[in-house]
């Protein structure tokens, strides 16, 4: 990844494409921010997702990664809080490795 997809990624929201009129979050909706890895900077929708799904963590699509096509693994740290009910970043998911 160079510095021209480091700036694409910053603030937009996973699975949104760069060149949508708002890729950002939008304010109704719940995010986990994403932390290292090939996926850092981008906020993930889990607006509705119950606290199991959240302790699960993602393993989310991405070119970017070891393997392209494959998926990089985020999950969020023990310590971390958790997400309270509400809109706007509530949490954070980190980096752990990728997988094909």
């Amino acid at each position: 990844m160079n510095a021209d997809d480091e700036q694409l990624l910053r603030g937009r929201v996973y699975g949104r494409d760069h060149d949508e009129p708002n890729p950002g979050p939008l304010p109704h909706q719940t995010y986990a921010a994403l932390v290292g890895g090939p996926l850092d900077g981008l906020l993930l929708d889990i607006t509705g997702w119950r606290p199991e799904e959240i302790d699960d963590g993602v393993a989310l699509m991405t070119e970017l990664g070891r393997w392209p096509g494959g998926r990089a693994l985020y999950d969020p740290l023990p310590d971390d809080p958790r997400p309270s009910s509400g809109p706007g970043v509530v949490c954070r998911f980190y980096y752990s490795g990728d997988t094909p």
